[in-house]
């Protein structure tokens, strides 16, 4: 329970002996960014591999004593500077008129050849400088290019495979070409002739112009898509910049629930003019039907079929011949199949196998399955590990590199590790080991590697490791944190806590103000975001984050992992399933007081919640169903009725088809059980979440007759509460509420 204002002096001379909230604290927090920046000492470069990886070199940051640019022997880890840096700057300072210090070179767009000459830019000129040490003007190295270049792996949206999609109008071998005509499908002969294959296509079930040809050119597939509803949300823009009056912005935006567009596969013999019917019992209800591939010898084909609701997810396989189908894969878990983040395969053809990435097992693992029947030969990532991503496939060496979790019971389950695994079933092989998660950089010819590990508490290491056993050839670099703590960096603290079955552990972070005092007592805030698609809670190390700026005005902050959210075990994360109104509240609070007990500078009965989208969800929903624990919530652009946010969202963890559980979890069907202090901030033109969702949480809570703050940002997108406006007022809002002072009163 929250300590009201007027009660705060009865705390005691400890909580009076310095004011919180004041301008001094704000303009602290403000500045914490700038203070910490470039505090940490030996802080590397990703590497630059020579050749196929027999070499390479990196930056490194050493502070007050400049930069160095090192050479790294791949195989043995001897390294050396990469130039003689006294003679470049003297050579440059006789070609640019000024003196420059070898230690702090700016070589921008530098780049380096096989005989380790240079070509960089400084300032607005460039140079070339040869190994045996000239230095000659010339135009400098072009910029690099901007954006994301192709990635190849689809890990983002849950599939990849290495299927044989022909997707060409023109059949292999030449002597077809299909094409859509009044929404049905034909074929003409390079002689002008034409032939219908089918004859029911309409405007609102129409083939689509992607064409499948088997590798014989005898059998053809194409998708044909019936239409769905299209929902159109309207949104005011009250205050265009370019004219007076407001605009009305339309986008199309698909609703749990709604009618969706369905793409199923139809079956054509090209040369004898005929369908060939397919049986779609196996597929009669898609969310999505892809990655469509044709055996070689043409006797099949198979497709993904992901079902409406997400609890079926099956490879189909039909035959070319009779268009009978089958499932080749079937997952049918009780609840839903994580497909945006947790579907993978990748087809072994001379074996013939198929990977497949499952949870079958209770933990996302790697299957090997025969590539014929569908029969599973073994689980190859067996135990409580949790397969993170698949980030490499040798097929020849018969083996794949995978990001992995939770293999070390001794670290944070959370820690992202590498290793290599055998098709062959003689087990996981880890290629990293330092107790914290992991990021690499590959040699081009992937036998050796680059990997980074740090924590929230520990800073950077870099070593060079060999591919084929994970032996550790060198430890190319230790960030060091010295002047970064001497200027009051507060190292967060990582806890772990039994959550609420007693049994399973909680992990998550704490941070306190730079100027903590232990014999102080400080409200407690929570930053939430209990979105299941990932874990929140961060593992790595880095030297600001923005839960420290609001600590700085005179809190505790904690970010935490409840049951719910992804990456650990199936049951773990099934807590979600038709039911994000837990948002692990009762793992969270379980947390909160477990380490309260170990720290009685935390402050329990002065609690916030705050977060953003999901986040923003979350946040009101804790003071709807837990207010007897949390006291103050500001919630951003939530999507607070599971009904009115993106269909794909909320059907993966709500399911379909719409069910009582969507309104019960509603925070505005629960609006009138709101006590504490509330906080509501929304952008007019959120075009990720429907605005209207938080409008219809403010008009239950005017029904109700409760107490609340409003922003609503004319002209504002996803995360408006999140701008230099939005932040203030909502540090404001904790401040008056939790520390019950006048903000920036000095």
């Amino acid at each position: 329970m929250r300590i009201l204002p007027f009660a705060l002096g009865l705390l005691g001379l400890s909580c009076a002996s310095r004011a919180q909230g004041t301008a001094a604290d704000y303009e602290r927090a403000d500045q914490l960014a700038t203070r910490f920046r470039n505090l940490v000492v030996g802080n590397m470069s990703s590497p630059h591999w020579l050749g196929q990886g027999e070499r390479f070199w990196f930056t490194v940051d050493r502070g007050s004593e400049g930069t160095d640019h090192v050479l790294v022997d791949t195989a043995t880890g001897a390294r050396r500077p990469l130039f003689d840096a006294e003679a470049l700057a003297r050579a440059l300072g006789t070609a640019t008129g000024r003196a420059l210090d070898a230690g702090r070179l700016r070589l921008e767009r530098l780049e380096v050849d096989g005989e380790l000459g240079l070509h960089f830019a400084l300032g607005d000129r460039g140079f070339r400088w040869s190994a045996d040490g000239s230095l000659t003007p010339s135009d400098p190295p072009a910029a690099p290019e901007s954006g994301r270049g192709r990635r190849g792996w689809r890990q983002d949206r849950g599939l990849r495979d290495n299927v044989r999609e022909r997707r060409n109008a023109r059949s292999p071998d030449g002597k077809l070409e299909a094409f859509v005509r009044d929404h049905d499908v034909w074929v003409r002969d390079p002689a002008g002739g034409e032939q219908r294959l089918s004859t029911d296509g309409t405007a609102d079930d129409a083939y689509d112009d992607d064409f499948h040809w088997s590798p014989l050119s005898n059998r053809l597939v194409v998708f044909r898509t019936r239409k769905g509803e299209t929902r159109t949300i309207h949104m005011v823009e009250s205050t265009p910049r370019d004219q007076l009056q407001p605009k009305l912005q339309d986008l199309v935006y698909a609703k749990p629930g709604d009618v969706l567009p369905e793409r199923r596969p139809r079956l054509f013999d090209p040369v004898g003019g005929r369908e060939i019917p397919v049986e779609e019992t196996l597929f009669s209800n898609p969310w999505s039907t892809s990655d469509l591939r044709w055996d070689e010898d043409g006797s099949r084909f198979t497709f993904v079929y992901n079902q409406r609701g997400h609890e079926v997810f099956r490879i189909v396989a039909v035959d070319a011949e009779t268009g009978a189908a089958r499932a080749l894969i079937d997952e049918q878990p009780q609840t839903f199949f994580d497909y945006n983040h947790k579907a993978f395969f990748w087809w072994l053809d001379e074996a013939p196998q198929l990977l497949w990435m499952s949870e079958r097992s209770g933990f996302n693992h790697i299957h090997l399955h025969d590539a014929a029947t569908g029969a599973e030969i073994r689980d190859l990532t067996p135990g409580e590990v949790v397969v993170r991503a698949v980030e490499h496939i040798d097929e020849e060496g018969g083996f794949l590199i995978a990001r992995v979790m939770g293999h070390d019971p001794d670290q944070d389950p959370y820690h992202q590790h590498f290793a290599r695994v055998p098709f062959d079933g003689s087990g996981i092989q880890l290629l990293t080991d330092g107790d914290g998660t992991h990021t690499v950089a590959w040699s081009p010819d992937r036998t050796h590697f680059v990997d980074t590990w740090s924590r929230v508490d520990h800073p950077p290491v870099v070593e060079l490791r060999r591919t084929a056993d994970g032996a550790r050839i060198d430890i190319l670099e230790r960030a060091d944190a010295t002047a970064l703590e001497a200027a009051g960096w507060q190292r967060p603290e990582r806890f772990v806590a039994k959550g609420r079955d007693g049994v399973t552990d909680i992990w998550g972070v704490i941070w306190k103000p730079t100027d903590f005092d232990a014999t102080r007592r400080y409200p407690v805030i929570e930053s939430i975001y209990a979105g299941p698609h990932d874990h929140h809670v961060p593992k790595s190390f880095q030297t600001f984050r923005g839960e420290m700026a609001m600590a700085e005005l005179g809190f505790v902050l904690v970010k935490i992992d409840g049951m719910g959210t992804n990456w650990r075990s199936k049951a773990f994360h099934d807590v979600a399933w038709k039911n994000l109104g837990d948002a692990g509240f009762p793992d969270r609070i379980a947390w909160m007081r477990a380490a309260a007990l170990e720290r009685p500078w935390m402050d329990l009965d002065r609690v916030g919640i705050y977060g953003g989208s999901a986040g923003g969800q979350n946040a009101l929903r804790a003071v709807l169903a837990h207010g007897d624990f949390y006291d103050a919530a500001a919630a951003d652009c939530g999507c607070h009725d599971n009904r009115m946010d993106k269909v794909w969202w909320n059907e993966l963890w709500m399911g379909w088809p719409i069910g009582p559980h969507y309104e019960e979890q509603s925070n505005v069907t629960q609006a009138h059980r709101l006590t504490g202090d509330l906080l509501l901030t929304v952008g007019e033109l959120d075009q990720n979440v429907d605005p209207a969702s938080t409008m219809q949480v403010v008009d239950a809570l005017i029904r109700a007759d409760k107490d609340f703050e409003l922003i609503v940002f004319p002209g504002g997108g996803h995360g408006a509460g999140g701008s230099a406006y939005g932040q203030r007022r909502r540090r404001d809002f904790f401040v008056r509420s939790l520390l019950g002072v006048e903000p920036r009163v000095r």
